[in-house]
């Protein structure tokens, strides 16, 4: 059987159409995820099918392209842009003869480098195993060995057994232990609330942006760079704003199309603050030919994770790269709808703290009583 190499990051890029539309968009995101994993994009093979193989996902005749791809590159990495089972990954690996991961196990990667604090490190290690639990069954040939020997000789488990056990034991720990950062989380979120600050969160798709406008807006000196996932952990800090309202603001893990649900499920005590918050900032690239799907990506998780009906405002960003001026939009009802700014430039910045500052006060002044007629 195969033996998997230990490293590598000279990659061959494989992405398939489906039919899904938006591939050059998902080839250029897979470029960027690649590079922000400590990849270097040596080829890039493309193609069309119906449906994903059974067995190869991409086919006989296209992985034997995808060999030929990493042979002339001298590659020791094949990238998928998509979810392949565990059994295609075993059957690609020995067609391919070098390691195969696809987009969840890049992405699990990304996160896995960028986490820094505690609970930022107990989040990627939880959704690293509960992938890596459907990937044990008959994975490597020690696995599937009985336990033998003198001093191992016993009630007959598998290795196999033995590793799924010990990784549950593992998954128990790292959710107990986030369960308790979670009700932390719930204290503050209420001692937050008897001092009636409004409870804002940056939301938005992967280097949208939201850090360099969380800086921006807070001074915070968050770390904000030109990458994919950049943030990974919350950082909350308090704006001040003119009039009586005042506001928490809170930067959190950009989204991202296809976002493996092992990972939304390990940073619900994360993006628990997102479904609490009273508004969201949802932050776009505006210079992004593909915005439009990637509002539909963030929405998308927001729904997953219960922030489907908190109350939005856009927030255009980057109109220094469009030549769009400053400004902001409301709807009929005269609501705030979308603030044009650039978080470089502090270009339409104080129109977003004046946005911001109209929510709060609304949100202070009591409601007006309802008087009924007679």
């Amino acid at each position: 059987m195969f033996e998997r190499p230990g490293g590598g990051e000279k990659a061959v890029l494989v992405q398939l159409d489906f039919g899904q539309g938006d591939v050059p968009e998902r080839l250029e995101e897979l470029k960027l995820l690649a590079a922000s994993a400590g990849a270097a994009t040596v080829a890039v093979v493309q193609g069309r099918r119906e449906r994903p193989d059974p067995a190869l996902f991409a086919g006989k005749g296209k992985v034997a392209e995808v060999a030929d791809a990493i042979r002339d590159a001298g590659a020791d990495i094949a990238i998928f842009n998509h979810e392949i089972s565990a059994a295609q990954q075993r059957n690609l690996e020995k067609e391919l003869g070098c390691r195969v991961v696809d987009r969840a196990s890049l992405i699990l990667d990304i996160f896995a480098q960028r986490a820094k604090s505690h609970e930022g490190k107990l989040q990627v290690e939880l959704a690293q195993l509960q992938h890596m639990a459907t990937r044990l069954v008959r994975g490597w040939t020690h696995l599937e060995r009985q336990k033998g020997g003198i001093g191992l000789r016993g009630p007959g488990e598998t290795q196999l057994e033995t590793d799924r056990r010990l990784l549950g034991k593992r998954v128990k720990v790292l959710k107990d232990r986030l369960k308790q950062l979670e009700r932390q989380r719930a204290v503050r979120r209420r001692a937050r609330t008897r001092r009636d600050m409004l409870a804002v969160s940056l939301v938005g798709y992967t280097n949208a942006g939201k850090s360099t406008l969380f800086n921006a807006l807070t001074k915070a000196g968050a770390y904000a760079a030109d990458q994919l996932f950049a943030t990974l952990d919350t950082t909350s800090r308090r704006l001040y704003l003119e009039g009586p309202g005042q506001v928490v603001l809170s930067d959190t893990v950009g989204f991202i199309r296809d976002l493996p649900h092992s990972l939304v499920a390990a940073f619900h005590a994360t993006l628990e603050e997102t479904a609490a918050a009273d508004l969201l900032l949802h932050v776009v690239d505006s210079a992004s030919a593909d915005r439009d799907a990637q509002i539909d990506a963030v929405n998308g998780v927001l729904e997953e994770i219960g922030a489907a009906q908190v109350p939005q405002i856009l927030v255009w960003n980057k109109i220094d790269a469009t030549a769009v001026e400053a400004g902001v939009e409301r709807d009929a009802y005269g609501k705030i709808r979308r603030v044009r700014v650039s978080a470089r430039t502090g270009v339409g910045l104080e129109l977003l703290r004046q946005s911001l500052a109209e929510t709060a006060q609304e949100r202070a002044e009591p409601a007006s009583p309802v008087v009924n007629a007679a």
